[in-house]
């Protein structure tokens, strides 16, 4: 006997077999590990981080003059400046708050102001410091400061100038600061201590 299957229940059968799924996840942005990036990525390889500038901005080392050691990395435009720098950091150790505590205090001593906002990469600082024009005229230096936390490492990175209060002259900095990789290394240091830098051939040294 064949039993004939009535389109009801067909159609039953086949909506239960559909699973539901919800939406995809966004891709994650960085700054990453090194462990999270592809190996054959095209990076400019600085040590501790590993960077991809985008077109616009200019790949610099801060470099002591003196001892010859790599301070930190500079992406740097016409009107603005992104200095990046790593450190070492305990397992689930939190750096930013304490560093956070650290810049605000520095800043008010300096006879500025230091305001904590919440923006694309967390929280952040933005800081406003009077300094003196080249034409001896009273200034105001605005900087963005930004932390991020990884495996045993933390890195902070500042804009300066434009990009501080520029969403749109930001972007690109953004971006940069987006696809960068730590490299924590498997030394032990203490935390807060700067993870070492090194300049490769193509990068253009700047003293102190």
């Amino acid at each position: 006997m064949r039993l004939r299957r009535k389109q009801g229940e067909a159609e039953t059968e086949v909506a239960a077999g559909i699973e539901e799924t919800g939406p995809p996840e966004a891709p994650r942005t960085g700054p990453f590990d090194v462990s999270e990036v592809d190996p054959q990525a095209s990076y400019v390889d600085l040590g501790s981080l590993l960077v991809q500038p985008p077109d616009g901005l200019d790949l610099r080392l801060q470099v002591d003059e003196q001892s010859g050691t790599v301070m930190t990395v500079l992406l740097v435009a016409e009107e603005g400046v992104l200095e990046m720098r790593a450190f070492a950091s305990s397992r689930g150790g939190d750096l930013w708050t304490e560093a956070r505590r650290e810049i605000a205090a520095d800043t008010a001593r300096r006879g500025g102001t230091a305001t904590e906002q919440e923006g694309v990469f967390g929280q952040e600082l933005f800081c406003q410091v009077p300094v003196t024009g080249p034409d001896g005229e009273s200034m105001t230096q605005p900087s963005r400061v930004i932390g991020q936390t990884g495996p045993r490492w933390f890195l902070r990175a500042t804009m300066a100038g434009r990009p501080a209060f520029d969403a749109e002259y930001a972007a690109p900095f953004e971006e940069a600061l987006r696809n960068v990789a730590v490299r924590r290394g498997n030394d032990a240091m203490a935390p807060g201590e700067a993870l070492p830098l090194r300049m490769p051939p193509e990068a253009m040294p700047v003293s102190e």
